[in-house]
């Protein structure tokens, strides 16, 4: 198994950062197989969804609806309503399994791996991906 650390940079604003041109880029020379992504992070998830029409921030708006930043949150340290950072990742995973054919991502025509962060405490992610020949 091949593996690689990559620092993602999310700013101190929610965010759906796009990391399909990483992962490909980690993928070059590789065969068939599968593509491990993990986000090593209580507060990050990873999100396979469309990019660039609207629907990253779409699902900012619906993440945003479901766990509102506010003071009802237990886990209380950090800017207010961090308690909600922690609960994302019951919602949208820390990690996904992709199947790789050719050394290229299996994936739709409209899809794209996205990194979601909705801790602003925080400006900058890790991110595993992690390369299993078939």
């Amino acid at each position: 198994m091949r593996s690689e650390v990559i620092t993602v940079r999310t700013g101190s604003r929610p965010v759906v950062r796009d990391i399909t041109q990483q992962a490909e880029q980690f993928l070059a020379g590789a065969g068939d197989g599968l593509l491990h992504v993990f986000v090593p992070h209580a507060t990050a998830g990873l999100a396979i969804v469309e990019t660039g029409a609207g629907s990253d921030d779409d699902v900012l708006t619906a993440l945003d609806d479901l766990l509102p930043a506010d003071e009802r949150w237990r886990h209380r340290h950090g800017s207010p309503g961090h308690g909600r950072d922690h609960v994302m990742p019951a919602f949208v995973a820390p990690y996904a399994t992709l199947p790789v054919l050719g050394g290229r991502l299996a994936l739709g025509t409209w899809q794209s791996i996205c990194l979601v962060d909705l801790n602003g405490d925080n400006d900058t992610r890790e991110v595993r991906f992690s390369f299993l020949p078939g």
